[in-house]
């Protein structure tokens, strides 16, 4: 319990410099490019288009989903999903990499170590509300209006914050640990992208032909941040109508949290050692 008093407490103390290292990341990522910044939208942008595409407009016909706000296009239901997915999956990937990559940085620095999995979850949220505004313009314009539910988004929003500072704590330091782990991690990453209610509704498509497999995939976190988004904007449902699944996530998310500070406190004074 030291340890993760003592994550946080950095976390806190380290907020100022964990926002101007991120947004020096993300203007140096992308200074050589005559887009420059551009790209961290235009990237997301395409794969969206590229999925609406594949999946909306070939395999769906077009069709529209069924919600709790009526039928909506199916690039509407879509997008739910999909925009949490490219802030979860990009910040798994540079989060679990962020300690080995930057460890030489920040070691002869009166940095803590813990910070860095924060500055790529913080760089990676500057596109995310970019794309989160265009999502509101989207709803808008295909009439789906603000309701109470809305206000439910924030709570997920800090769900999946959380949820990825964790897991990218406890990643971070298998990483250095065990190089091979970074390797397995992306493969799992790009299967979960299918194991998940991204762009397919795992729920009715599931539970009808394979009821048995919905409560294993429902034990991943991630699928309770995506429904939860959905269940905000589109499908009128309060987080607190399955508590059983929310006190499990949150029961995953902080023995994942305490497991990963634990970790990374007894091996970050030896992270050096084993590059």
């Amino acid at each position: 319990m030291n340890a993760l008093v003592r994550i946080l407490k950095e976390q806190v103390t380290s907020f100022p410099l964990i926002l101007r290292l991120a947004s020096y990341e993300t203007k140096s990522q992308y200074q050589m490019n005559y887009l420059g910044v551009l790209w961290q939208f235009l990237n997301p942008l395409i794969q969206m288009l590229a999925y609406w595409f594949v999946f909306g407009m070939g395999i769906r016909n077009s069709q529209p989903v069924i919600t709790g706000v009526g039928e909506v296009p199916f690039i509407v239901w879509m997008l739910a999903g999909l925009i949490p997915w490219f802030f979860i999956s990009p910040t798994i990937l540079d989060g679990s990499n962020s300690v080995f990559k930057r460890i030489n940085m920040v070691a002869k620095m009166n940095f803590p170590i813990s910070s860095l999995p924060s500055v790529v979850i913080a760089s990676n949220l500057f596109s995310y509300f970019v794309m989160m505004g265009i999502y509101v313009i989207v709803l808008l314009a295909s009439g789906v209006y603000p309701d109470l539910h809305w206000i439910q988004y924030f709570y997920y929003f800090i769900c999946m914050i959380v949820f990825m500072f964790a897991f990218s704590l406890f990643n971070s330091t298998i990483s250095v640990l065990v190089r091979d782990y970074q390797f397995f991690l992306q493969a799992v990453t790009r299967l979960l992208f299918f194991l998940l209610p991204v762009f397919w509704n795992i729920t009715e498509q599931l539970g009808k032909n394979y009821p048995g497999l919905l409560p294993v995939i429902k034990l991943n976190p991630i699928y309770y941040l995506i429904e939860g988004f959905r269940n905000s904007f589109l499908d009128g449902k309060w987080f607190f109508q399955d508590m059983k699944y929310t006190l499990y996530f949150w029961l995953f998310t902080f023995l994942l949290l305490t497991v990963g500070s634990i970790l990374h406190m007894k091996f970050r004074d030896k992270f050096v050692d084993f590059l």
